[in-house]
């Protein structure tokens, strides 16, 4: 492990088929008016949204609707719902959904009352919170395993007036207090979100995973996340009811971005960046801008680090190295990838999500550079990663 880290983390959990009895040991810690902030109506189907109603009416609490936040949350959507917060005098934001859901609570708890436009200070400017700014606190009931939204402080808000999707990771005052955490409540998700979330999961370890060359625990940890959630998926995905499957889906996917493996790590981040882009001129699902992107751009950056793309391809996939040269390993690691993301059924180009020619200089344009992988790309490296993509 190399350098100086703080690790820490304020959310408490419940896990499990009962965790949403644990509502009620929450809610008499904060005041009477909560925002209740949800989808766009798959709870009320499902039923979850009435058992999370009641629960709120047995403990007093005043509901103030913010229903309708959009799989990607614009900036509108935060806007909307920065008014709702103040007009309503809002004592906690209850976030039902999720990874969508729970990025646009923690983006309106702090943004409803900053006196300068969040916006600018928080997603171009990349400005702290202000120790004066009132932030509402934050709970999560999570409906869909993927983000790690529910144990982070990082909330994403797509502008497409100016096509940026962009994340901001805050600190712990804006973590969640609290997520219930009911694999059950996966149970209904569209075999597509399933597989987009599966693979966001994937991706989030990925991005922390490929950075570094010391001899890191996190990356131990790391590799054992992977292979538990590749385990699962295959599981998950014939049988989206196998509650062992979806529980351990569930608790990798927590794990996956609640800070603890970044530790000790520099981290990368681009293939989020290049995701981002893509998603903030389409409007696709998160997980599949993921996957479309992924494959060309570590078969790009994989020289540069070739030893750690040989080791996950031998402790992550299994590939016997014997007799192979370090590329032809790594190679055939990122091969056994394709054909597991084939298997699960994510989407493998981005011209499938709506992508075409004449967008790619948009989408260069788009695309944020990080600086903590193997490689630091140049525009045209950019430009030509997307190609591949198509």
């Amino acid at each position: 492990m190399l350098g100086n880290f703080v690790f820490s983390n304020p959310t408490k959990l419940y896990f499990g088929e009962d965790s949403l009895k644990y509502l009620n040991e929450e809610l008499p810690k904060y005041g009477k008016n909560v925002q209740l902030v949800y989808g766009r109506g798959s709870i009320r189907k499902n039923g979850i949204y009435h058992k999370v109603a009641a629960i709120l009416k047995a403990n007093g609490k005043n509901i103030v609707e913010d229903g309708g936040v959009m799989p990607n949350p614009t900036v509108e959507k935060l806007y909307q719902g920065c008014r709702i917060a103040k007009e309503g005098n809002v004592d906690l934001i209850l976030a039902v959904g999720g990874g969508s859901c729970c990025d646009y609570a923690k983006a309106v708890s702090v943004s409803a009352h900053c006196k300068e436009d969040p916006w600018k200070k928080y997603y171009l400017d990349f400005e702290d919170v202000d120790p004066d700014t009132k932030i509402i606190p934050v709970g999560c009931v999570l409906t869909m395993a993927g983000t790690g939204s529910e144990m982070n402080g990082g909330a994403v808000i797509t502008n497409h007036g100016s096509r940026l999707k962009i994340g901001h990771v805050f600190g712990d005052r804006v973590f969640p207090k609290f997520s219930i955490l009911n694999p059950v409540f996966t149970y209904s998700l569209p075999r597509y979100q399933m597989a987009a979330g599966f693979y966001d999961i994937l991706n989030h370890i990925c991005e922390q995973y490929f950075s570094g060359e010391d001899d890191n625990t996190s990356d131990y940890l790391m590799e054992g996340l992977m292979r538990s959630l590749i385990h699962s998926s295959l599981i998950a995905i014939k049988n989206p009811e196998d509650y062992e499957a979806r529980s351990n889906i569930m608790w990798t996917a927590t794990w996956a971005l609640n800070t603890l493996v970044a530790m000790g790590k520099s981290t990368d981040w681009m293939v989020h960046m290049l995701g981002q882009a893509v998603g903030a001129h389409t409007d696709a699902t998160h997980g599949m801008t993921l996957s479309a992107v992924s494959l060309a751009y570590y078969r790009h950056i994989m020289p540069y680090g070739l030893e750690k793309f040989k080791r996950f391809a031998v402790n992550v996939w299994n590939v016997d190295p014997d007799g192979k040269t370090a590329r032809e390993v790594a190679e055939e690691g990122l091969l056994a990838m394709e054909h597991w993301m084939e298997e699960i059924g994510v989407v493998m180009n981005i011209r499938e999500l709506g992508v075409t020619e004449e967008m790619l200089a948009g989408l260069v344009e788009s695309t944020l550079i990080m600086e903590g992988g193997y490689k630091v790309l140049t525009q045209e490296e950019i430009l030509g990663i997307f190609k591949e993509s198509m």
